[in-house]
């Protein structure tokens, strides 16, 4: 699909460089995420289970920070993602921090067979990925394939009615304003500008602007791709904004899905 290279083709076009800006050399966020590698996988972690000798799979895992976390964990971490810079980083983080990672460069509907082959413990996917998708079948069909039986996928990501119905500006005598802007049930693509862009140099963002076409979804529709896919859900998790416990009280903000193949 047309919406599917321009994302691709915005995500290899300085995001080496937006990762500098934003976390530093590899070598300085290997020292990070090494310091206490258990909060940079975050609250995903307690439905990993135990870490060390599982066979992790981290699909669209960027840059790897959760990825080389998790092999720091002890587990033995494959991350699949289209992008180049991403890949770059990535191994050089993961060289720096002193651990094994396999990054599989690639279109994750488009994985081969021998990637497909039922083995893996966890599938984790987090924050911002599903947006990219137009369809969300292939995707989790993809996520079953990967697991063996009992295996776990962990589904992390900004809750929809905070990316699709509500919008956020300000703050007045520590409240946010909020307004019903959006329409919850709208399934057009949107354009804007790719996730790095904040993070660039400021004369980077001047001279290359990188557009992706986003689709945001619905809970219902993920809910039901996921079961769809044939894995069994466990938790679905909906939580408020954890970073402020006055700034959007009472919304939404992020979910956790958790769900088995049998």
């Amino acid at each position: 699909m047309e919406s599917g290279h321009q994302n691709q083709q915005a995500w290899n076009s300085g995001a080496y460089q937006a990762w500098l800006h934003r976390f530093g050399t590899p070598e300085e966020a290997a020292a990070k995420i090494k310091a206490d590698p258990a909060k940079r996988v975050g609250s995903a972690l307690q439905y990993m289970g135990e870490i060390r000798g599982k066979k992790i799979v981290n699909l669209l895992g960027s840059n790897g920070n959760k990825g080389i976390a998790l092999a720091l964990l002890g587990g033995e971490v494959t991350i699949v993602d289209f992008s180049e810079d991403n890949k770059v980083y990535a191994e050089e983080m993961a060289a720096a921090a002193g651990v094994k990672l396999d990054y599989v460069l690639a279109d994750v509907l488009q994985l081969p067979e021998t990637i497909l082959n039922g083995t893996c413990d966890v599938a984790f996917m987090e924050f911002g990925i599903l947006h990219y998708f137009q369809d969300l079948q292939p995707l989790f069909e993809v996520v079953a394939k990967l697991l063996r039986s009992g295996g776990t996928f962990v589904l992390q990501d900004f809750h929809p009615v905070s990316t699709k119905l509500i919008s956020s500006r300000g703050t007045t005598a520590n409240i946010r304003k909020h307004k019903v802007t959006g329409d919850y049930f709208d399934s057009s693509l949107h354009e804007t500008e790719v996730s790095f862009y904040k993070f660039l140099p400021e004369e980077k963002r001047q001279a290359d602007v990188q557009k992706v076409q986003l689709r945001h979804w619905t809970l219902g529709e993920i809910v039901t791709a996921v079961a769809a896919a044939g894995l069994f859900i466990q938790v679905l998790e909906e939580l408020p904004n954890q970073s402020s416990d006055v700034f959007d009280k009472g919304i939404p903000k992020t979910f956790t899905l958790t769900a088995r193949k049998l």
